[in-house]
């Protein structure tokens, strides 16, 4: 039986980190991959563009992430966005910030960033074993032994578990990761579908997909939810909603869609502009065209077909010259501008879902090492554990930076 200071399970963005931390600091690590090979959703994040973190604060990056943010400090001061980018570099990979925020490889290709990896992995003389599943964890009193797969054992005395999610099965992503820590005792919250597109009720939205709607602002439409609040860009679908800001906002609905069976949502389509400005912008552009359809005028905030079909809503022909319309019927067209209601019904669950809510529970692991409570040696990192961000290099820095500190094996 062979036997190694370290046996991580997963070869992700974490787990890939993990690995390298600890071989840099001469620990003999065997890293364990289910598929063919490494890295298979890192390759597919950011649209095969790999988003792998943002340029913000840590306090600003940790907030978004919620009240159980704080449980980052530790990783994100062993290695942040400029520690990231400075790795990466070191690695043979420049990346750049072209909006200001995104950090992105220089190249815009997730392979870049993978072939790095698995280069700084082969250098390191790591041991990587492909198309291997981990069936169980070994441990005796309290502490971890080591991991048996379908065909073998391996002994150690540390393991990291950093087998993701079950989002994007088409990649090969499962929960298995989730049983083997549920099979030593540790608590699994709840697990949904996160960062995904999603259904309404309203059918009108399929005649909507001509264009993007830009920076809208997204309410949850429940006493319990009203603090909750998405802003960025919108895209209506044939039967639903996608875009930026539903990607970000769906983490917060389906927990909600769950427990109600449906989320009702209102929808600011003007940049968040208020009644006032509204009527403000529509009395500016008639000046350029005072015989200007609603159409015409409501084409200062959103395209067209939108235009036509909110006009419909409201009872109002589309056609009709907005001078004409009684001062009810302008009032109720923006009203609905301001706060757009659509109702969330389903979505397409883990095989659309790029992200997963939910995981071991925070309480069970020590931030400051990634460590568990409950097993000596056994550490946790990445989208395995309680906590998922919004789009923009969220979920990838965490999952860099966990991966460092658990590779750290302190």
């Amino acid at each position: 039986m062979s036997r190694y200071d370290l046996i991580v399970i997963g070869a992700g963005a974490a787990g890939m980190m993990g690995a390298i931390t600890a071989a840099r600091n001469e620990s003999r690590v065997l890293l364990i991959e289910k598929q063919k090979r490494p890295g298979a959703k890192l390759r597919a994040s950011g649209g095969g563009r790999c988003n792998l973190a943002n340029t913000l604060s840590n306090d600003k990056f940790i907030a978004q992430f919620g009240r159980e943010g704080k449980f980052m400090i530790p990783a994100l001061r062993a290695l942040d966005h400029v520690a990231l980018v400075e790795f990466f570099a070191g690695i043979g990979v420049e990346c750049h910030a072209p909006d200001g925020f995104r950090f992105f490889p220089v190249t815009h290709q997730s392979d870049t960033v993978a072939a790095a990896l698995e280069a700084e992995i082969k250098r390191l003389n790591i041991e990587l074993v492909c198309n291997q599943k981990v069936q169980k964890l070994n441990h005796e009193n309290g502490t971890v032994t080591g991991v048996a797969t379908d065909t073998q054992s391996f002994e150690a005395s540390k393991v990291i578990i950093a087998s993701g999610g079950p989002g994007y099965p088409s990649l090969g992503a499962d929960a298995s990761g989730y049983d083997l820590a549920a099979a030593t005792g540790h608590q699994i919250n709840e697990l949904f579908p996160a960062m995904l597109p999603l259904k309404t009720r309203e059918t009108w939205v399929g005649k909507c997909r001509a264009d993007t709607v830009g920076k809208v602002e997204m309410h949850i439409n429940l006493p319990e939810a009203k603090r909750l609040h998405a802003r960025g860009d919108l895209i209506f679908t044939e039967n639903g909603i996608r875009g930026p800001v539903v990607l970000d906002f769906s983490r917060e609905i389906t927990p909600l869609l769950k427990k109600y069976g449906e989320v009702p949502l209102l929808v600011n389509l003007c940049q968040g502009m208020n009644e006032e400005q509204i009527r403000a912008r529509i009395k500016k552009a008639q000046t350029g065209q005072p015989k200007g359809s609603v159409a015409d005028l409501l084409a200062v905030f959103i395209n067209r077909p939108l235009a036509r079909e909110l006009s419909k809503l409201t009872n109002i022909d589309p056609d009709l010259p907005y001078s004409k319309l009684p001062g009810q019927q302008r009032d109720n067209l923006i009203k609905l501008l301001v706060a757009t209601p659509l109702t969330v019904t389903g979505h397409d669950g883990f095989a659309a879902a790029m992200v997963t809510r939910g995981g071991i529970s925070l309480k069970q692991i020590k931030p400051e090492t990634l460590e568990s409570r409950m097993i000596n040696g056994l550490y946790f990192c990445g989208e395995i554990v309680d906590l998922d961000g919004p789009c923009g290099g969220f979920n990838l820095q965490w999952a860099f930076s966990s991966g460092h500190l658990a590779g750290l094996l302190k």
